[in-house]
């Protein structure tokens, strides 16, 4: 089974710093990063208005709890969003090349 890790982060740079530090450990396959998104959210009670950059990275889902912890030690946020989106179906060529680059 596979996963993608949606992760918030400061912007395009510490999406970068995040994806290569997981590529090189061999933990995600790959890494996409949406340059810009309007965030709103609650933060210690205040209603915050940010613009940050979306890193989606792809792993065996067996390796998803690696893949936060790891977020979580080298994020700048205090409280860093990584969340698991299971992937149910995908083409097996490219399912094929995610086992394989994890290897």
């Amino acid at each position: 089974m596979y996963s993608i890790v949606y992760i918030t982060t400061s912007g395009v740079e510490e999406a970068k710093k995040i994806a290569k530090n997981l590529l090189e450990e061999k933990i995600i396959a790959c890494a996409n990063i949406i340059p810009e998104m309007e965030s709103i959210y609650w933060w210690e009670g205040d209603l915050e208005e940010d613009v940050e950059s979306v890193l989606l990275v792809k792993t065996n889902s067996q390796l998803v709890d690696k893949v936060i912890d790891r977020v979580r030690e080298i994020h700048s946020y205090q409280t860093p969003c990584a969340l698991e989106i299971q992937i149910k179906k995908g083409s097996k060529e490219y399912l094929d090349w995610l086992e394989n680059a994890l290897k």
